[in-house]
């Protein structure tokens, strides 16, 4: 169901890619069957741009069993033929950039300029990637281990994959779980936000268009307590992934282990960004405003608690807020934005109350509130820089999810170590410093799953992403993905034509 009228054709000119529905079940849209609606919004202007159908338990039974379908004519393609597919699956993205980047920022509020120059060509890159990986499916090399056997490992596909992605980064979340699943040989229902299905329904029509075979790739749009749930416990379905905050992981992670699936977490972070006194200021600075912001502050690995060394404190606090102060808010689709709006006009409210409970025990050194004029329609939040807070406290120790970045200082090089490993999270960090044993100390010290130094954000497609401790276990991109998406099988042949063999001894007879 399309409400016409609610976004220009210059905003959504792939509109018309969704007429049929906002299920994409073994290779074609259609209408979800639970009887309840779902908008998706504008969050720039509050409008409604697209009202759809939600899944029910049936559609994610229909799409589980496409998927099942698929899977054994799939996983038995050779890693050539899948990599072929997957080569037209990039040049098909690659002709439909610009629908990608628009649609994108339309149900997500990103700034034009961030949907065109990451997240759509990185999906790209990324498929491309896995192109080129689907042939390097390795295991140990062949070797006679026990002197009387041959033994060598297999990669196999899993099965059927359930996937759920989160709303911050629809298209390459969807990428990221289709992509290391498919080119291993398995099928995939994905379930995506039902705040932003936009461009996974897109991704998922260009894999068909690309030649992928129906049933591969399966997008259910509905609610994670009813479309989720079933798809996370329904006992065709072999492996579960999901992103997305660590309270809703855990409950994941209870449904699939009652039928014991495979499971890949990636779930919440609260990244430190640690700034030594020996640090180039107006880099720290700058890599702080950019790595705080991007998205909204909307990132997992968002740099959201900057510890600076005393000597520097005083400066990088002010200008790093004087940096945010000149951060441009305003229309996703206007070439002078910076920065748009949160996802909602609740995450929005939520983010206020994080700032507003911290008035109480910190210091609010600039932003702290929603704009007003042109842009109050909107889930817009100024950029804002916290200090003087408790490290114990909520806004240093809870993850916040948007534009808001707190600032500590810390005194000796053990003390900034041990506040950046503070917290339940282990996403992400990063390592300010020109000193290079420093920085190394902190690559080996920092307990997290991705640690930058002199800078923080930047990904790439052939090194993983996943974290320690609460923010999860698994891998996603690289070839390391492969070991979340297949099993690993040892074979054991026998070389000496032996019928009575020295081992049968110990369960009968004597030598």
């Amino acid at each position: 169901m399309h409400k016409p009228g609610t976004a220009t054709p210059e905003r959504f000119p792939a509109e018309e890619r969704f007429a049929d529905g906002a299920q994409f079940i073994a290779g074609r849209l259609a209408k979800g069957t639970s009887g309840r609606t779902h908008a998706v919004v504008d969050p720039a202007t509050g409008a409604e741009v697209y009202t759809c159908e939600l899944a029910g338990a049936d559609d994610v039974d229909a799409a589980v069993a496409a998927a099942r379908e698929a899977f054994p004519g799939w996983a038995s393609a050779t890693p050539g033929e899948r990599s072929d597919a997957l080569h037209r699956f990039a040049a098909v993205l690659a002709d439909r950039a610009e629908d990608f980047a628009r649609a994108e920022s339309l149900q997500c509020g990103k700034p034009l300029k961030l949907t065109r120059e990451f997240d759509v060509p990185g999906t790209i890159d990324n498929t491309a990637f896995f192109a080129g990986a689907a042939r390097h499916l390795q295991g140990q090399s062949a070797g006679e281990y026990s002197g009387d056997h041959t033994s060598y490992v297999r990669r196999e596909p899993i099965g059927v994959v359930g996937s759920i992605a989160p709303w911050n980064y629809p298209l390459q979340m969807a990428a990221w779980k289709i992509l290391p699943a498919i080119a291993a040989g398995n099928t995939i229902v994905l379930k995506p936000a039902e705040l932003t299905p936009l461009t996974s329904l897109l991704f998922a029509q260009a894999a068909t268009d690309a030649g992928l075979p129906d049933g591969v790739v399966n997008i259910v749009t509905g609610t994670g307590r009813e479309a989720g749930e079933h798809l996370v416990g329904h006992p065709d379905v072999a492996m579960t992934s999901f992103t997305g905050s660590t309270a809703v992981g855990k409950r994941v992670a209870e449904v699939a282990t009652a039928t014991v699936k495979r499971l890949h977490l990636e779930l919440g972070g609260k990244a430190p960004f640690v700034v030594f006194d020996d640090a180039d200021l107006e880099a720290a600075v700058h890599g702080a405003v950019a790595g705080a912001l991007i998205n909204t502050g909307q990132d997992c690995t968002a740099a959201t608690r900057a510890y600076v060394q005393r000597p520097l404190y005083e400066a990088f606090v002010e200008q790093t807020a004087a940096l945010m102060e000149t951060v441009r808010l305003g229309d996703p689709f206007a070439a002078g934005t910076d920065l748009g709006p949160l996802i909602s006009h609740v995450q929005r409210d939520r983010v206020a109350a994080f700032v507003d409970r911290a008035r109480a025990y910190a210091r609010v050194v600039t932003g702290g509130e929603a704009p007003k004029g042109e842009l109050e329609n909107g889930a817009y939040y100024r950029p804002t820089l916290i200090a003087d807070a408790a490290q114990d406290s909520e806004i240093v120790q809870s993850e916040i999810f948007g534009p808001v970045l707190v600032v500590l200082p810390f005194d000796s090089d053990d003390e900034g170590i041990r506040l950046a490993n503070d917290t339940p999270y282990g996403l992400a960090a990063s390592a300010w410093s020109t000193n290079v044993y420093r920085a190394n100390r902190c690559t080996r010290e920092f307990k997290a799953g991705c640690v930058w130094v002199n800078d923080h954000i930047p990904i790439i497609s052939e090194m993983p992403h996943g974290g320690y401790k609460a923010s999860g276990f698994g891998k996603d991109m690289s070839a390391y993905s492969f070991e979340e998406y297949t099993q690993v099988k040892h074979v054991m042949f026998d070389n000496t034509a032996v019928a009575a063999k020295d081992w049968h001894r110990t369960v009968f007879g004597d030598r």
